[in-house]
Order: structure tokens, then sequence, then C-alpha cells
């Protein structure tokens, strides 16, 4: 099911939380809205989902203009971050719960025969007759999942589906869902504050803020080519540097960075961890080390250069640095905004 956003506007009193948001979701496509707090990324799967009604624009679901359709005829599954499970049902109850409700009648022996097939597919087989109570917060998850396809959704709609879970819990549902969608082939809209969920789910992300899309792409797209230096700090640790830009060379203090797509005047550099390379001596950026972290893979280093900004870089764990040594930066790649 191919689902269209056709300049979408959603207000709350005085407050514009989506402002003429459009965007194409292809049949069978799991689609990530990320953002931070406050970019509108959960008023518009509210607005696809029906639970809001948007004040201006239109929804589309293939052909036909779901705007104004009620949540219980869009034909959407929509999984909450809290689970949101009948306390008092069985595992296999709560699946259930949406096949006994529907407009679409089944029998008693169709209902229990898709449970048993959802429990399969979710992992939770010999599960059925525990109460939520008696199981994992990832495996409540995964029963909240089954309960949402259980009725054969159109569209799959998630919200912060794993924020209540720790990271390595987190880590293995991702890799589950992923696994689920691609054999199910169902159109899913998540939304998350998380980038490494958006990047290692996605087919594609859908940057927000203030309630407008900053970029859309795959994600090597927005991770390679961030359109704007919102995206470059809303993606990962980046630093920043100001700069001077002067026929094609950026200067920082005395030192020069390749610049020849930019324009002359103020601007900011910003690098990644892994774009900085440290050596004790030799040509470029003068830097200071200020505290050595040490990571299991590698060990993040602290500096400043001239000019007093400070800098984060990653070097190979047998590197020989130290707090207090002085040395030298080469920068492997920049990404520079006017100021």
């Amino acid at each position: 099911m191919k689902i269209r956003l056709d300049q979408v506007v959603k207000t709350f009193d005085t407050f514009r939380a989506v402002r003429g948001v459009s965007l194409d979701i292809e049949s069978g496509q799991l689609v990530a809205l990320l953002g931070p707090s406050g970019s509108g990324k959960t008023t518009i799967l509210r607005m696809v989902a029906g639970l809001e009604y948007a004040d201006g624009g239109h929804i589309y679901f293939g052909d036909q203009d779901a705007t104004d359709i009620p949540v219980r005829d869009r034909g959407v599954g929509f999984v909450f971050q809290h689970y949101a499970l009948f306390p008092h049902m069985t595992v296999g109850e709560n699946i259930a719960f949406g096949m006994k409700v529907s407009k679409t009648r089944r029998s008693k022996p169709e209902i229990a025969a898709r449970v048993q097939e959802l429990l399969r597919l979710v992992r939770l087989e010999g599960l059925g007759d525990r109460f939520p109570a008696q199981i994992s917060g990832g495996q409540r998850q995964r029963v909240a999942l089954a309960r949402a396809l259980a009725v054969d959704p159109k569209v799959l709609l998630l919200d912060e589906p794993f924020g209540a879970l720790d990271a390595n819990v987190r880590r293995d549902l991702r890799r589950w869902l992923r696994e689920i969608h691609d054999e199910l082939g169902i159109t899913t809209l998540f939304v998350t504050h998380d980038q490494e969920e958006a990047l290692d789910l996605a087919d594609r992300v859908v940057i927000l803020d203030q309630g407008r899309i900053v970029q859309e792409g795959t994600p090597a797209e927005v991770c390679r080519e961030p359109n704007s230096a919102f995206v470059m700090r809303f993606l990962g640790d980046a630093n920043r540097l100001s700069a001077n830009v002067r026929g094609g060379q950026a200067f920082v203090g005395e030192t020069a960075i390749e610049a020849e797509a930019s324009s002359d005047g103020p601007a900011e550099i910003y690098l990644r961890p892994g774009d900085i390379e440290w050596q004790p001596a030799g040509e470029g950026l003068a830097a200071s080390v200020v505290r050595v972290l040490d990571r299991p893979g590698s060990r993040r280093v602290l500096a400043t250069v001239e000019g007093g900004a400070a800098l984060e870089f990653d070097v190979p764990p047998e590197t020989d640095v130290r707090a207090g040594q002085e040395g030298r930066l080469t920068i492997k790649r920049a990404r520079l905004y006017p100021a």
C-alpha cells in the first residue's frame, strides 16, 4: 500500500506542529521519521493512523483519500512504545483481541490458528497462556507487534517501538523487526529519535525539524551527503570549527583546508571524529590533548586547537597518546556550511 502526504498541516492551539509536509512512501518500504523532540514526527504518524486529523492537506492510501476516514476503517496496525497490552488478558488473548472485534468476522478456530501462526512469527511459541507481567519487556513488544499484525493491516505504524527497552534488547529487536518486514512486505512507517535505529532499519530516512522535512533519502545519502549543518549535527557526533573562506580555501587560524565549492566569507566546518587523523609531529592543525577516553575498539581523544575550539577524534587502541601531549591533526573529510 502506497502512502502519500500532500502538504499536510496540523496546529494545536497556536502551535503549528506540522508545516506543509509532503511525502511519498512506496508500497512495501520501511521508512523512518527521525528528528528531535517537537519536530512533528509523532504527530505525522498519528495523522496517518487517524488518531489525529489534519487541519490542511491530504493523506492518501493508494488512490484513496484517507484524510477523514476514521481510525478503525483505515486498515492500519499501530505499535506503541509502552506496549498497551491488556494486563488481565493472556498473550494469546491480547493477540486475538483485534480479530474478535473486527468487522471481518472469523470463527474461533480461525482466530486460534492465526494466534498460533503469529506466535511462531514473533518467536513466542509456547507463551500464549502467560500474562504480560510474566514475560520480559522485549517479549511484550513482540506481542504488541503480533497484535497489530493480527488484523492483516495494509500499513504498519510504530511509535518509538523500542524506546522503553535497554540497549542490547533494542539491537536484537531491530534485527528481528527488519527480518519480519522483509518476510511480510508491509508498508511500514516508524518514528524514532534514535539515529542508529533509523539508519539500521529503514529503507529511507525522513529527517524533520520544527514541523518540516529538512532532508530525506537512503541511510547512505543522509549520512554521506547531509544538506545542512542541522542534519550534520543531528546525525551523530560532529565537531565544529569556525573558518574564513578565501580563494577556495577555508582558514582555521593559519591552517588552510580545501574548500573549492564554497563562497568567500565566514563558514562553519563540521567534522566527524573519524574525519581527523592524529600525529605527534608534522603538518596540520596544531592541537593539545586534554583527555583520552578508552573504548573497547578504539581510543577517543579530546583536544583543543588554536583559537580554543574543542575537538573529539578516534585513534586506534594501540596509539600512544596522553593528556598534555602536543601534536598535529590532519583533516581527511570536512563539510562546510555558510556561517
